[in-house]
């Protein structure tokens, strides 16, 4: 789906994340800016093997649900995709709040970086507590937001969350959105060589890392139901992961006392917590008929 010698950073993990677009059947993009509109290029000379159109920030899902309305009229088949970076969705947020609810039938990828790396490394919505970006250089002071258990809130047909260390979980999840009608979202941890300053022969590392520590939990929802995904599974337990700060010191732009690296732990333990008691919830609901 990407042609080599394309203009991604060394290490770059979007465009990791863009090869396993092959495995969506007919894929079209609505893509804003971003590091993704730099990977692609501009016509005649875009560096993906797909149709891509170009929109402004906060229009990519309705662009993308106007291109999958007249694909269907026009008796065509294909699986228009929204596909953007967290910056995009802190612009873009009202219109793909929107898009959830009327349950439009397309699919949305947000590859998360953690901040506007296209811009120079700013701070967004799912920069982590304690990340040093241009505009929070002494570290942001408020902890990230967690767009996977929003798009639960909004009942959305199929949400999931993947990586690029894990190849082949990210690979079954785009495979399977591909095959569901309606809303469907994935939410895909993109660890950034330049912007979390790490070498960039260490993508892959940083991101199992994720995982293993707790700071990236993998899940899918779908018919109202959470299921934690296999790569993950057994991290969910405390005493089985590994040491947040082997994670957190990994990275240049965290400069962080253990009591700072100990909030962050929190926020996880919070997380894991509230995605538990929602499968135990369901389980419930399941097996009584009410919560």
């Amino acid at each position: 789906m990407i042609l080599p010698g394309n203009a991604s950073c060394q290490g770059c993990p979007i465009s990791l994340a863009m090869r396993c677009l092959d495995e969506i059947e007919n894929p079209v993009v609505a893509m804003p800016a971003g590091c993704s509109t730099v990977i692609a290029g501009l016509h005649p000379n875009s560096a993906m093997k797909l149709p891509v159109v170009h929109v402004p920030f906060a229009s990519t899902p309705a662009v993308a649900c106007g291109l999958s309305e007249a694909y269907k009229r026009g008796g065509i088949k294909a699986n228009v995709i929204a596909w953007m970076g967290d910056g995009a969705a802190d612009i873009g947020f009202a219109v793909l709040s929107a898009s959830a609810i009327r349950n439009d039938d397309i699919i949305v990828i947000v590859v998360d970086n953690e901040a506007y790396m296209n811009t120079g490394t700013q701070a967004s919505l799912s920069t982590p507590f304690g990340a040093r970006t241009t505009t929070s250089p002494m570290g942001k002071k408020q902890g990230r937001r967690n767009l996977g258990l929003i798009m639960v809130a909004h009942r959305a047909n199929y949400v999931a969350t993947a990586t690029v260390g894990f190849i082949h979980d990210l690979r079954k999840k785009f495979k399977k959105a591909g095959k569901i009608g309606g809303f469907r979202f994935l939410h895909v941890h993109t660890p950034c060589p330049p912007g979390w300053k790490f070498p960039s022969d260490k993508t892959i590392e940083v991101a199992r890392l994720a995982v293993k520590t707790g700071a990236w939990v993998l899940y899918e929802y779908e018919n109202g139901k959470i299921e934690f995904s296999e790569p993950g599974k057994r991290f969910l337990d405390k005493k089985n992961r590994l040491p947040l700060k082997d994670y957190i010191r990994m990275q240049g732009r965290f400069t962080l006392r253990d009591e700072e690296i100990n909030i962050i732990e929190e926020e996880i333990d919070e997380e894991i917590r509230i995605l538990s008691n929602l499968k135990k919830s369901q389980n419930n609901k399941n097996h009584n008929g009410n919560f």
